[in-house]
């Protein structure tokens, strides 16, 4: 029997819906810049779920993570290395800017992930061959 990354009844759902509600000004920001398709028609979710964490936004279709962080991920840089390392285990890239970045110039935030957005030679948006399987284990 294989075991369900997780189920809908887990509560997800609800801290998903408890953390769009409670959205930094950074968050909601960042978000009103993205929402509906507004950068290059790019979708992107908020609060989305991945394995054990939650993305701040996400475009699934790119695999890309941005995440938006306050002056309390200064004291939680190992949890947020460990984070990065299993969502990018996990296909995804992540781009982490700061809420002074955000608040102070948006668009230019904006045009940064634009650019990870934008196809290269060197990085297809579809991937090249089998995503990882997920390492469950302590600590996650």
């Amino acid at each position: 029997m294989t075991r369900s990354r997780y189920t809908v009844d887990d509560g997800s759902i609800a801290r998903a819906r408890e953390l769009r509600r409670n959205s930094t000004l950074a968050e909601a920001k960042l978000w009103s810049a993205l929402r509906g398709g507004s950068l290059d028609g790019h979708k992107f979710r908020r609060q989305q779920r991945i394995g054990p964490f939650y993305g701040d936004l996400v475009c699934q279709a790119q695999r890309l993570v941005i995440e938006i962080d306050g002056d309390t991920h200064a004291q939680t840089e190992l949890y947020d290395a460990q984070r990065t390392a299993f969502l990018e285990r996990e296909g995804y890239r992540v781009l982490r800017f700061t809420n002074g970045d955000v608040m102070g110039n948006v668009d230019g935030v904006a045009e940064v992930i634009r650019a990870a957005l934008a196809p290269s030679p060197s990085h297809s948006a579809a991937p090249s061959g089998p995503l990882p399987l997920p390492h469950w284990g302590e600590g996650f």
